[in-house]
């Protein structure tokens, strides 16, 4: 791949899309596209094709997505498979109209079946139901893999899919309804320290950048405390769902995002493809194959932000899936291992949470 290459990185303000973007530039890509959802939406096919027409990239990484934790799909199931599969429908086809040389698809491994055997292969997928809460979102990334499969099956494409496990890092989203666990449980505790503190400044800093529900810094006392406590948030303790024994593999994005590029680079179909006529089960999983329980998760971010109130769990609240943790033999064989640990990882998500972010303000 020349260093001088037209890259469209679609997604790339997100946490996948940016880590991505900053690691292709670290490697000396000189001609990165990007835009904004404001700029291109994804949504609009007659926009992605007027965008394609125009700008003729030759390779394509499609890290654009609608994302969320486990509430939020549970809430809005109908946003998670629809623009999902609006989204890969309209840049996946693009890139074949316009000849794009190589395209990276980026999943999650939420495509894998609820009872799935662990850690999990990639040949998991489609033996038996999904995990009932992400559910749609998981068809949706279902449907992109195979998509990719296809075209490269059928018109000789070169369309790879990556199925990353849960990620964290710069540029991730804090949103305690629609965010993911880890970064939902870093800002959790964080906040809870500041009211144990009685640190209001820090409170409305907090709400200034990321308003919850509406409610900024400049809110009430009450008005805040009553939107805080809606997401477990109080004085003297901290309320997190599920019973805390579900184990979870957690992966620095930065850390996915080199292994990305490394496949974008070194990996084509053909070495992912096998010889078995029935050809499915193509993509590579993205992850460090080690797992921690979310209470421990949670214990470790508590002594990293250095809150001493009270984690409690709400056993009422849905678990999710007890455990998920991929099998990344067929990643290793390709020459690609992980090197940051979650106890290194939380503190530098953490150290990048409360860092000064006051251009999200603009």
């Amino acid at each position: 791949m020349e260093k001088s290459a037209k890259i469209y990185v679609a997604g790339h303000h997100g946490l996948v899309g940016s880590a991505i973007w900053k690691n292709l530039q670290e490697k000396g890509y000189t001609h990165l596209i990007g835009h904004s959802h404001k700029e291109l939406d994804l949504l609009d096919g007659v926009a992605v094709k007027r965008f394609f027409d125009e700008e003729q990239p030759e390779y394509v990484i499609l890290a654009a997505a609608h994302v969320g934790g486990i509430m939020a799909n549970s809430i809005y199931r109908a946003d998670f498979i629809y623009q999902n599969l609006q989204i890969q429908q309209n840049v996946i086809g693009e890139s074949f109209r316009h000849g794009v040389k190589k395209l990276l698809f980026l999943g999650s491994t939420c495509i894998y079946p609820r009872d799935a055997r662990q850690p999990m292969k990639e040949d998991a997928l489609l033996t038996s139901p999904l995990e009932y809460t992400n559910e749609p979102y998981a068809i949706a990334k279902i449907a992109g893999l195979k998509m990719c499969e296809s075209f490269n099956l059928q018109y000789g494409t070169n369309y790879i899919a990556v199925m990353p496990t849960n990620l964290y890092g710069p540029n991730d989203n804090f949103h305690l309804e629609r965010s993911h666990v880890l970064p939902a449980m870093i800002r959790k505790i964080h906040l809870g320290k500041c009211l144990m503190m009685d640190d209001w400044g820090a409170v409305r800093k907090d709400l200034s950048l990321r308003p919850v529900e509406g409610i900024d810094g400049t809110a009430t006392i009450g008005a805040i405390l009553t939107v805080l406590g809606k997401y477990g948030i109080y004085p003297d303790y901290v309320e997190l769902w599920g019973t805390g024994n579900p184990l979870r593999e957690f992966l620095w994005s930065e850390e996915m995002a080199d292994a990305s590029v490394y496949i974008l680079e070194h990996v084509d179909f053909s070495d992912v493809k096998g010889d078995n006529p029935e050809v499915r089960n193509c993509h590579i999983n993205i992850g460090t194959g080690k797992e921690i329980t979310i209470a421990a998760l949670a214990h470790r971010i508590r002594e990293v932000v250095g809150y001493e109130g009270e984690i409690r769990f709400n056993a009422d609240k849905p678990d999710g899936t007890m455990r998920k943790l991929t099998d990344v033999s067929k990643l290793h064989a390709l020459g690609w291992h992980h090197k940051i640990e979650i106890e290194e990882g939380v503190q530098k998500m953490y150290d990048w949470y409360i860092a000064d972010h006051t251009d999200l303000l603009r």
